[in-house]
């Protein structure tokens, strides 16, 4: 393991959390409960004069790395125009719990909760990959409260055969080995499986970098989330239409969740749900092309279906 001052990835991390600070935003930790915590980045507190002028905007990361290694490029483009909230997810980064709950729904509480205490009453939320799955939660939950909803990457209508297929293609028996890599390896597969552009050249100290520094802390909590998770439990996807306008946005070479999956969630989630597909991407669109990624979301967000 590499000392922080010799780790690419613990100098990366320290660049992130610049770029987001230089965006307005702040690192904040709050009690929502007696027994929950969450780590976020938002508004610098009553420092924003132009706080209460923009819509809110709130960004779910994926099961993986920290929120600031997902959302950069968003929070530089959007936070001009909206407040921004970019929570850790409960056992990622500061966030953690004395609950014995481990859903995703759990996570979409949570998040709902830090809002409320926030006074963020009406907002929109993006979600990706497993983010997505807590978004449309939100969305579910609170119809009230959250304007619009982006989902990005993320086969909420998953089955049980979507999981063996994606494990098959990953050549793993068990997801964890997929989605948290322990191994230079294991993490190798789970890049080319999400990056349309294969970096076969990167070497395994750096890759075990990532590991060490991403994905060893809380292992057996997060374990804990994959096998809570409530969606695609069943042969028949639970999902239902939702009332807010949608935007579902999909790399067409996604090898996490495939096309297919996207084209049936346009469908399940009603007449106000739209889908871009966009090319040359994979698992990870908003990092792959981000331009085109923030001007299709603010389209969306701005505009109408």
């Amino acid at each position: 393991m590499l000392p922080q001052f010799l780790s690419p990835v613990y100098l990366y991390g320290a660049y992130l959390r610049r770029t987001f600070t230089a965006s307005g935003l702040s690192s904040q930790t709050m009690d929502i409960d007696s027994e929950t915590t969450i780590h976020f980045w938002g508004p610098i507190p009553k420092t924003n004069q132009n706080t209460s002028q923009k819509p809110s905007l709130v960004l779910i990361h994926g099961f993986g790395p920290l929120a600031v290694f997902q959302w950069r490029q968003q929070v530089q483009f959007f936070s001009p125009q909206f407040n921004v909230y970019v929570p850790d997810l409960v056992f990622f980064g500061g966030s953690t719990t004395k609950s014995s709950e481990r859903a995703e729904t759990f996570q979409a509480v949570s998040v709902g909760k830090l809002l409320e205490r926030l006074g963020v009453q009406r907002f929109h939320v993006m979600g990706t990959s497993y983010g997505g799955f807590v978004a449309y939660h939100m969305a579910r939950m609170w119809p009230e409260r959250v304007q619009k909803v982006v989902i990005a990457s993320s086969g909420i209508n998953m089955r049980p055969r979507d999981m063996e297929a994606l494990l098959k293609r990953a050549k793993r028996e068990k997801i964890e080995e997929l989605m948290l890599p322990a191994t230079a390896g294991q993490f190798r597969t789970l890049m080319g499986l999400s990056v349309f552009k294969r970096f076969q050249i990167v070497p395994d100290f750096l890759l075990n970098d990532f590991v060490h520094k991403l994905y060893a802390e809380k292992r057996k909590e997060k374990m804990e989330l994959l096998k809570a998770v409530t969606l695609g439990k069943d042969d028949t996807p639970n999902v239902s239409p939702l009332q807010q306008e949608v935007l579902i946005v999909w790399g067409d070479h996604d090898h996490i969740f495939p096309i297919e999956m996207a084209t049936e969630l346009k469908e399940l989630l009603g007449e106000k749900t739209r889908l871009e597909v966009m090319k040359g991407t994979s698992h990870v669109p908003q990092i792959e092309n981000p331009k085109q990624f923030n001007n299709i979301v603010e389209s969306f967000l701005r505009g109408s279906l």
